[in-house]
């Protein structure tokens, strides 16, 4: 009993201060253990505790006079581990391996630790503010808190009370508290993070009253969260994505470059687009039609759902035309349906829309005209909505945009099936891009979707959907907290979180703005330009020198499509996010808690874009875990320092980590050219490293579930260095649905210092080219099936 009383006492120490200051009034009656889960009953409620793995467990609290609902749209994973029950002097302990809820008496408390380190506590329990309910956690005064979702507030969004409410903030710049994807999810630079499971509108109070207090305060619905502890970020990424569902590989094609603004009038305007690209051998995998595909102007034909025959005549043909260059189609979609379009009335008789508290079609007005909402949430509307899409794939649709899916106008007078607009609102994006994906798997079971939305919820990621940042000014002020949005949306799961490359809102001609943007592209998830059409957003009709800088900027791009393919593989099967913050690389360094300005692109590649007007020069934190090697220069930068780098125009600071493999592929004008057959491995060799890895992940591109289904090739690249001895392996392990292929590798190994004595492979010495000016030796490895290649180089 002693020694039972000793670990309350100091565990209580340990919380952060006030951390078991309960509601007084709360007592506890009965604590019980059901099976898995653990049953709290209080004088105003029970609590259920259940342990989802050693790292999750999840708290919901149902007061006297409601009942339990356990529905969730975020949580796809069953609770499968196992929590043992310890009493303790005052107190309960429920445990995993890993995490554990600690239960005290009198005063009420809840507390959560991880491997007996303390993580949060509950403060005040759940409790009722006018009209918010609120839950509050005590946090330590030296920790960072991120999440929430889309903001551009800084990386460390503590202080901040955020609106869960998505809403999109048009021409926004460095800042914006409240954009078109909110999350009610924290993560704490203790390696924890809380995920309150209710998509109701509301608040997340980030310590905003320097209290350290967080604060969670729906206006109503399920009283449930998950604490989600770890042992590094990627490991928390595994968790919570785990919990909520795992990104699907996109098609390979949407690693490639769009043509996209707002937007092409006609088939003919679209053609030439398309024909210009080629023409000026800019390389391009699809083309994105905003909402005049349905209509000749902005007004009066939302929710058509069709091309307009006098603008576009040929629609199938345009897009086979398309297909046939190598050129997917995007279509824009909207939730809207006007009262002006021509599927008003279809959408009346069949009860597509939302309704007001009498059952009728709620009608209001916004920018568009006069309109109503497809119900997201009803069955008749989703068959009817989806039925639209199934229609339309079969003609040469490739992808899917679905924008103002906040949705933008939602009067909190709507009715849905699936409740009022303060329940439906969050998840309406969410539900959205549900319905295409499941669609696709039903009805097109052998194609990748692509779901483009600017809108979604905890959990999104597992249907598909491909968010961006929203309309961006077209600014050095909108492009600055870009990668910050990006890094943010990565750790909370959406990896392909992406900006409206050049900037979308305003007619600002600047040719520098445009080509540093591009350049930053090339190393975030989605390569878009997009924009109003006041200034072009397609380099193509950029002045010749934004042209020749954006075509350099798009072909590095499409060189680095197995490398970026890879990275989307380990977002698929792990959760990693594909733009990295450095605390990734250092999660202890409290300098790096902060930065967003370079970030890691995969896991080898370090990235410092350029977010200043006329820069010259600018400063690189380089991590300590690894040496790095400027990816243009070859020059060497010790891992743990600080170096200030001079800017070229042609180009942004990117550094490759020592011992990293970076498979390229040659240069081709579409996606569809990539064969795989040719590969370009890059390895940089450092005297510090003695052993290094990497990965080339390959499928067909196309199939969904490919490495499951067993289609794949995953090559393995391990180097080791011994005295004046480099050796390489590559070794091939093909699925059982699909051969070995028989590939050519051109090799590069970067930072030798000399000419080698030798170089072999697979036994056999071969010629090679030593370029000493850069350090750089170059050799042919001829086409082979073999499933292990060796690779020996005498230094």
């Amino acid at each position: 009993m002693i020694r039972a009383t000793l670990h309350t006492a100091l565990l209580l120490l340990a919380l952060p201060s006030l951390s078991f200051a309960q509601n007084s009034s709360r007592t506890v009656e009965r604590i019980e253990q059901k099976g898995n889960r653990l049953e709290v009953v209080t004088s105003d409620g029970v609590y259920l505790i259940t342990p989802y793995s050693d790292r999750i467990m999840e708290t919901v609290f149902v007061p006297n006079g409601e009942a339990h609902d356990p529905r969730s749209h975020a949580v796809v994973m069953a609770p499968k581990a196992a929590g043992t029950l310890r009493t303790l002097d005052g107190a309960v302990e429920f445990a995993t391996g890993g995490i554990s809820a600690t239960v005290t008496r009198a005063p009420f408390g809840i507390s959560y630790s991880y491997k007996g380190k303390p993580l949060v506590a509950e403060k005040n329990g759940y409790a009722r503010q006018g009209k918010l309910e609120s839950i509050d956690f005590a946090l330590t005064p030296d920790e960072a808190l991120y999440g929430g979702g889309a903001r551009a507030l800084g990386m460390n969004r503590r202080g901040h009370r955020l609106p869960l409410y998505n809403k999109a903030h048009y021409g926004y710049g460095q800042k914006s508290e409240q954009m078109s994807y909110a999350m009610p999810l924290v993560l704490s630079s203790k390696m924890y993070m809380v995920h309150f499971d209710n998509p109701t509108t509301g608040f997340l109070d980030l310590d905003a009253k320097k209290a350290n207090v967080l604060s969670y305060q729906p206006s109503s619905g399920r009283k449930a969260y998950q604490v989600i502890a770890g042992d590094s970020w990627e490991q928390l990424a595994w968790e919570y994505t785990g919990l909520t569902g795992r990104q699907p590989l996109p098609p390979r094609w949407a690693f490639g470059n769009f043509a996209s603004r707002f937007g092409y009038h006609t088939e003919a305007e679209a053609r030439a687009t398309v024909d210009k690209f080629i023409a000026e051998k800019v390389p391009l995998d699809a083309i994105v039609f905003d909402l005049y595909w349905f209509g000749p102007d902005m007004r009066g034909s939302m929710g058509n759902f069709s091309f307009s025959k006098a603008q576009f005549p040929n629609p199938r043909g345009m897009m086979a035309d398309f297909s046939a260059k190598g050129v997917k189609t995007i279509l824009i979609t909207e939730p809207f349906v006007l009262t002006a379009s021509t599927r008003w009335q279809e959408a009346v008789d069949r009860k597509v829309l939302a309704t007001d508290d009498k059952g009728a079609p709620f009608r209001y007005d916004f920018y568009f005209g006069n309109t109503g909402l497809i119900d997201i949430t009803s069955p008749l509307a989703r068959s009817w909505f989806w039925d639209i899409y199934k229609e339309l794939a079969p003609m040469g649709v490739a992808g899917w945009w679905g924008d103002l899916g906040e949705p933008e106008v939602h009067p909190d007078a709507t009715r849905h099936v699936g409740g009022s607009a303060a329940q439906v609102h969050n998840v309406y994006g969410h539900e959205w891009a549900r319905l295409v994906h499941e669609g696709y798997r039903k009805d097109f079971p052998g194609q990748r979707p692509f779901i483009l939305m600017r809108s979604g919820y905890s959990g999104s990621q597992r249907f598909g959907l491909i968010p961006w940042s929203g309309d961006v000014s077209r600014s050095w002020d909108g492009l600055k907290p870009q990668p910050e949005i990006s890094l943010q949306m990565g750790m909370q799961g959406a990896a392909y979180m992406h900006s409206d490359l050049g900037g979308f809102a305003g007619a600002n001609l600047d040719d520098e703005l445009y080509t540093r943007w591009l350049q930053y592209g090339v190393f975030q998830p989605i390569f878009r330009p997009h924009a109003q059409e006041d200034v072009a957003s397609e380099p193509v009709f950029r002045s010749p020198a934004a042209l020749a800088l954006a075509r350099e900027a798009i072909r590095l791009r499409y060189r680095l499509l197995p490398y970026n393919y890879t990275a989307a593989f380990d977002n698929n099967q792990a959760g990693l996010p594909l733009m990295r913050p450095l605390m990734y690389e250092e999660p202890g360094n409290p300098r790096l808690r902060e930065l967003s300005s370079t970030y890691l692109w995969g896991n080898d590649i370090l990235v410092s874009p350029v977010l200043e007007a006329k820069k010259t020069a600018q400063e690189v934190y380089f991590p300590a875990t690894a040496a790095w090697i400027d990816f243009h220069t070859g020059q060497r930068h010790e891992g743990g320092s600080t170096a200030t780098v001079a800017l070229a125009a042609d180009r942004i600071p990117v550094f490759v980590r020592a011992g990293a493999f970076i498979p390229m592929a040659p240069g081709m004008q579409t996606t569809r050219d990539y064969s795989g057959k040719n590969i370009e491995l890059h390895y940089y060799h450092d005297r510090s490293v003695a052993a290094g890895s990497g990965k080339m992940y390959e499928d067909d591109g196309e199939t969904p579930e490919a490495f499951e289904k067993g289609k794949y090739e995953l090559l393995q690249f391990a180097s080791r260095l011994s005295g004046k001895q480099l050796e390489i392996t590559i070794a091939s392990e093909a699925g059982a649905n699909r051969r070995r292929l028989a590939r050519t590798l051109s090799m590069v190994i970067h930072n030798i210092g000399a000419k080698p004595a030798q170089v072999e492979v697979d036994g056999r010495a071969v010629p090679f080219d030593y370029q000493g000016a850069s350090g750089t030796l170059v050799f042919q490895a001829t086409a082979s099936d073999a499933a292990r290649r060796r690779i020996s180089v005498r230094l």
